[in-house]
């Protein structure tokens, strides 16, 4: 991480997902927000009254919402764990968020993305917990920080461009090792309804398959917009990080393409 810092320092930002360095010469003002920061707490909560959130109190009124429909149970599948916990449950929009993100991350990890917390009601709040957590609202989920380097990038430079795009806040926690992340339902649904259906066929694979890089270009931009995945690209052109830049004519003609989106 002191490496990836140090990058960061220089002025290389952080943009998309599966490990989806920017171009190198953009700025890093995303790049620190996983820091968090009272504004973020902020915007969290506003986001809980915008939508009328009720801040849960106790098991008796978690079941409650539960039995309304207000909250669904979340469970493991094959692409994401939901780590032994008291209450299993989330607003619907946060097991979207699950389900899309579990996939991708095993796409691009190979590993299972662990979820630690979802809802947490005001009286199973850990000590250092903020009293102005989300977590009683069913809104947030806790994501453990994995040991492997390339999958800690991989999902902080997701959650870097998810917040640029304003349908999340997400905070780097360390004790535990974990992401807060903060679903802002409304913003996030509308987002991933306006993501294409068949991203994979934004761009022709005619001709000789090589794309010359533009400004502002990443990774996954690419890869995304191909059908590709991002190792397939890396892969082709012997890359052995994600760092590219304008001009860089990267070979496309890697095999099946395989769809992917946020």
């Amino acid at each position: 991480m002191g490496r990836r810092l140090a990058v960061r320092a220089r002025g290389v930002a952080i943009a998309c997902a599966v490990s989806l360095l920017t171009v190198v010469g953009a700025g890093d003002t995303n790049a620190q927000s996983l820091r968090g920061s009272p504004g973020t707490v902020e915007r969290q909560n506003e986001a809980a009254r915008r939508n009328d959130y009720t801040f849960l109190t106790d098991g008796k009124q978690v079941q409650k919402y539960v039995e309304e429909g207000y909250l669904v149970r979340v469970a493991s599948n094959d692409d994401f764990q939901v780590k032994r916990m008291s209450y299993p449950y989330a607003r619907p929009e946060v097991v979207l968020f699950l389900s899309r993100l579990g996939r991708q991350y095993r796409d691009a990890c190979g590993e299972e993305l662990v979820a630690t917390s979802l809802t947490r009601p005001w009286s199973r709040q850990p000590r250092n917990a903020s009293p102005r957590s989300v977590h009683p609202t069913g809104m947030a989920v806790d994501i453990r920080r994995s040991t492997n380097r390339y999958c800690r990038e991989w999902l902080e430079d997701l959650l870097v461009h998810l917040e640029g795009q304003g349908v999340l806040e997400a905070v780097r926690e360390r004790r535990p090792p974990h992401y807060h992340v903060a679903v802002f339902p409304k913003k996030y649904t509308t987002y991933v309804a306006s993501l294409p259906a068949d991203a994979g066929q934004l761009a022709s694979r005619s001709g000789d398959d090589r794309y010359r890089v533009r400004n502002g270009d990443s990774l996954w931009t690419i890869a995304r917009n191909h059908g590709l995945t991002v190792q397939q690209i890396r892969r082709a052109n012997d890359l052995r990080g994600n760092r590219i830049h304008p001009g860089q004519l990267l070979q496309l003609g890697v095999g099946d393409s395989q769809q992917l989106g946020r």
